[in-house]
């Protein structure tokens, strides 16, 4: 067996952002005079900018307006991000907030001897910006972002490659996922695959057959990573 690595998903694992996320899908709508399916957050939950804007919205397929339309609408997320109010306890309040559970398990997992990684659809400038927010940079030992990959999840490149980084071996490492295209991407990689139920119901993605499905990070036992999960 080789090196054991934990691999977080980021919007909904580590933090919630789906509210500044979403108005700011609403707010590049506006300024483009531009139309959403009514849809178009849930089919594009856990996806690329590069998916979404011409496989969802049907916008464009031309790559360099779909980079200027990414570029801008992570900016008004960061701008919408950075509006909300930071509550004395460094959890965050309204529309981005750290989810329960990160810093225990990842303090947890560090005195064990696991990494942890990110790898995720978003892109480094808002990992950073959630980094300066809640000041949690430290508990990880790197990240792959939207920017590093080619290919969306439920691809596991963006798995695979967060794994990499700290020298660990896909079939004794674990990935957290909330969203159906992360957990069939974790699953595809050949990851142990813990699914979160922040965004969808458990039954929903008990369809998916994940090794483990949790509420949140609260609910996951060190040990499993440890001992390993059952198949």
């Amino acid at each position: 067996m080789g090196r054991a690595v934990a691999v977080f998903d980021w919007d909904g694992v580590v933090i919630d952002s789906s509210v500044a996320h979403e108005l700011s899908w609403e707010d590049l709508a506006r300024e483009e005079f531009r139309t959403l399916p009514d849809d178009h957050f849930k089919r594009g939950f856990g996806k690329r900018n590069e998916f979404i804007i011409p496989e969802i919205l049907g916008w464009t397929r031309d790559p360099a307006e779909v980079k200027r339309l990414s570029d801008r609408k992570e900016a008004l997320y960061r701008e919408i991000a950075r509006a909300g109010s930071i509550r004395r306890d460094g959890q965050g309040a309204g529309r981005v907030r750290l989810l329960p559970g990160v810093r225990e398990l990842c303090g947890a997992l560090r005195g064990l001897g696991i990494p942890c990684v990110i790898g995720t659809s978003t892109h480094k400038e808002n990992l950073a910006l959630s980094f300066e927010l809640f000041g949690i940079g430290q508990l990880f030992a790197g990240a792959v972002a939207s920017e590093d990959v080619t290919k969306g999840k439920p691809d596991p490149e963006v798995f695979l490659k967060a794994c990499a980084l700290a020298g660990g071996d896909p079939g004794s490492s674990f990935v957290f996922e909330d969203s159906f295209s992360g957990v069939e991407a974790g699953l595809a990689g050949g990851f142990q695959t813990i699914a979160l139920a922040t965004t969808n119901t458990p039954e929903a993605l008990a369809t998916l057959r994940p090794h483990r499905i949790v509420k949140d990070l609260t609910e996951v036992d060190p040990a499993w990573l440890v001992d390993g999960l059952p198949h």
